[in-house]
């Protein structure tokens, strides 16, 4: 039998040569920035953290494949953009992907096949995928060196396709598509995220909202009993259990609050000024700032609302939240306090569209909410690399696609000899420089 042989490819010559090429270049990776990625969760741990939380009946004699590997190799591959488990059969064999997961590039037993993690996506059951959603609870809270004094936590939902007939995927009439609205929570100030749970496609009812707000609660006081905390959020978390929930446990909160006609009628007297003051001085845009007490039908008792009043050369804008602290100014309570809530459209961003994690194509819903906790794994790792750049580069505030391009998706040739491992990375690399010092910042902090 006679091997086939592919013949090279050509490109346009180039200085009167010709330009043939072929994949022939030998032990080659695309990605020799893994590398840094392979330290960062070294110094988090978080592989280990999950695999804790994940059942394994196996027989420990026949085991080639450790819980904690698998995570490792199906976490870098979506952090280096590949997040199907089915580029897996590829990646298997890379020596970069081999080398940060603790198997040497040659001569090691190559990584976990694509069908190997989709029974490792389903074999968790419901207490196991709750279990595992706490345990990025849990590495958040590890994050901080101290109990803080306050944090505030961004809560919101977003649209995320459904693939197909999947379980708790419903239409949306507001997005037009068959998706789930899974709701996302963000310690915003600091980027990190906390908590993320996979859900109908639906708006949340009171009654939901006061049960992840709760639960989540519940978690975070077993560790920090005495952390003053505050949850931010749009409209829909407005509700009257989750606001009456909050004020009985000492938890504070800032919501959008949908406008009606006695609350616009609260502040007419400040929307006239506002108006005339436009009018008067000829300005495109003048804004004012009201507050007042608001008890809605549903509502047990009154509360404090503040109005963000916008006169422009389009008419009369008004926009309300609700909150139950009593200090601050309604313009700093607004603009300050509430607007910084934007923030976190941001960080959805870098979750969903550029760690792909709406790629919950799984027939179950639990596997589904696994593959959120291992996106948002593969999340905690492209921050830490971030974080331990030096603040003056420009890379400090880079996008993880902007990471991933500069520092990941870097050409290496890997290179094992009888006592080593070589990495040999491209000479013109541009970041090379700043590459250098990133292994030593990412060490593991000392006992």
């Amino acid at each position: 039998m006679t091997d086939t042989m592919v013949l090279p490819f050509w490109f346009p010559a180039v200085g009167r040569k010709k330009v043939t090429a072929d994949f022939d270049g030998g032990r080659l990776t695309s990605d020799g920035g893994v590398m840094l990625l392979s330290m960062a969760e070294r110094r988090l741990d978080i592989a280990e953290r999950l695999a804790r939380c994940f059942p394994d009946a196996r027989d420990p004699t026949r085991i080639i494949h450790t819980l904690a590997d698998m995570i490792r190799a199906r976490v870098f591959t979506i952090a280096c953009g590949y997040e199907d488990a089915n580029d897996l059969e590829h990646l298997r064999k890379d020596p970069a992907f081999k080398l940060a997961c603790g198997r040497l590039p040659d001569t090691g037993v190559d990584l976990c096949s694509q069908p190997t993690l989709s029974r490792l996506e389903n074999a968790p059951s419901l207490k196991d995928a709750v279990r595992l959603t706490y345990a990025l609870v849990d590495q958040w809270m590890a994050s901080y060196d101290y109990e803080p004094a306050s944090v505030i936590l961004d809560i919101d939902d977003t649209c995320d396709v459904a693939h197909g007939q999947q379980q708790l995927s419903l239409f949306n009439a507001h997005y037009d598509e068959r998706c789930f609205l899974p709701i996302h929570v963000y310690d915003t100030e600091r980027s990190r995220p906390v908590a993320f749970v996979l859900r109908p496609g639906k708006t949340p009812g009171g009654v939901e909202v006061r049960a992840h707000l709760r639960r989540l609660m519940r978690h975070i006081r077993k560790r920090w009993p005495k952390t003053r905390v505050m949850f931010r959020g749009d409209g829909h978390y407005a509700r009257p259990e989750a606001m009456q929930w909050c004020e009985d446990n000492g938890v504070d909160y800032v919501f959008g609050l949908p406008g009606s006609k006695p609350l616009l009628k609260k502040v007419d007297e400040t929307a006239d000024a506002v108006r005339t003051e436009r009018a008067t001085l000829g300005k495109d845009v003048v804004r004012g700032y009201a507050q007042t007490r608001h008890k809605a039908k549903s509502w047990s008792r009154e509360r404090r609302a503040v109005a963000r009043i916008e006169a422009t050369t389009l008419g009369l804008d008004v926009r309300f939240i609700v909150t139950n602290l009593e200090h601050g100014s309604p313009e700093w309570m607004y603009d300050s306090l509430y607007c910084a809530r934007g923030q976190m459209e941001n960080l959805i961003k870098l979750h969903k569209t550029q760690l792909a994690s709406d790629r919950t194509s799984c027939r179950s819903a639990i596997a589904n909410q696994v593959r959120l906790v291992l996106h948002t794994a593969a999340y905690w790792l492209m921050l830490d690399v971030r974080d331990a750049i030096p603040k003056p580069r420009d890379l400090a505030k880079a996008e993880f696609a902007t990471l991933r391009l500069r520092l990941i998706k870097i050409a290496a040739r890997v290179i094992e000899t009888a006592s080593r491992v070589r990495l040999a990375f491209a000479a013109g690399c541009p970041e090379a420089d700043l590459f250098r010092r990133l292994p030593e910042a990412l060490m593991p902090a000392g006992p």
